[in-house]
């Protein structure tokens, strides 16, 4: 259980955190505003709170490593590492624009901190399966973690990895599903539904957890609960909200592409104060 004091300074870093998606897709004029804001807290928890980076050393060998394989979701990873230290907060204004390190997908050869270029989805969680394997190769004690988009999970590259991590007994592997229920076309269930995702995941042979994925105790337990795994890869369901903070983007498929503009954004920046 986080105490009072952890909850307060997290939840101050994911509301700072969201104002940076909201400026930057802005200022940018494109980008993924609704799946950014929905897996916010997640990647909080995990920068502010779990892994093993260092801002001033992104290459750290013993670091623990990180995939957005849900790559279009850039703003919230981009502002992230921001805030952590991995580059100046004023970076975040020059999202997808010719020449900068903060282009629409994360790129590893251009970005401290990115461990893996995404974008094609299904392509994330195969390269956290990699790294995890290699951690175990080499006998190296950092883990590996990943988000998923639940729209995602309509790849078959995601469950050829899942079936991989599960054979190798990956238990430094853990993933998170930003299950927001939401993709580009629509509800999930009808473009192509992946449920019972849980299920599913546990047929593979997965520890499943399911949670509150915008409940910072509830995200630091499951993480917990996964590095006391033994033989098994971790995937932590995380029910989330797309959209998540700013009342008029929440629920709404049309902001899973779209960016605000700036009368938007001025008025979605109020409800972050």
């Amino acid at each position: 259980m986080l105490s009072h004091g952890k909850i307060e300074e997290l939840t101050k870093i994911a509301k700072r955190v969201r104002r940076d998606i909201i400026e930057m897709t802005a200022e940018a004029g494109s980008g993924h505003p609704g799946g950014s804001l929905s897996s916010t807290d997640i990647l909080v928890a995990l920068y502010f709170h779990v892994m093993k980076v260092d801002p001033q050393n992104p290459n750290w060998e013993d670091r623990d490593r990180f995939v957005l394989s849900k790559g279009h979701a850039a703003p919230a990873i981009y502002a992230v590492l921001a805030e952590k230290g991995f580059f100046p907060v004023e970076e975040l204004k020059t999202l997808r624009k010719i020449g900068t390190k903060l282009q629409g997908h994360p790129d590893m050869k251009k970005t401290p901190g990115i461990d893996m270029t995404t974008g094609s989805l299904g392509q994330g969680i195969s390269a956290a399966v990699g790294m995890a394997l290699a951690g175990k190769l080499d006998k190296k004690d950092y883990r590996v973690y990943a988000v998923l988009g639940d729209g995602e999970l309509q790849e078959g590259q995601v469950w050829e990895a899942a079936m991989a991590a599960a054979h190798y007994k990956l238990d430094n592997l853990t993933i998170f599903v930003d299950h927001n229920h939401l993709q580009i076309d629509g509800p999930i269930d009808l473009v192509m539904s992946p449920e019972d995702v849980g299920e599913k995941f546990k047929a593979f042979n997965w520890n499943v957890i399911n949670i509150n994925g915008h409940d910072f105790n509830e995200i630091v337990d499951a993480i917990e609960k996964a590095k006391n795994m033994k033989g098994r890869p971790t995937a932590v369901i995380a029910e989330t909200i797309k959209g998540k903070g700013i009342p008029f983007m929440e629920n709404q498929v049309d902001w899973h592409g779209k960016a605000p503009s700036k009368e938007q954004a001025r008025e979605a920046l109020n409800f972050l104060m």
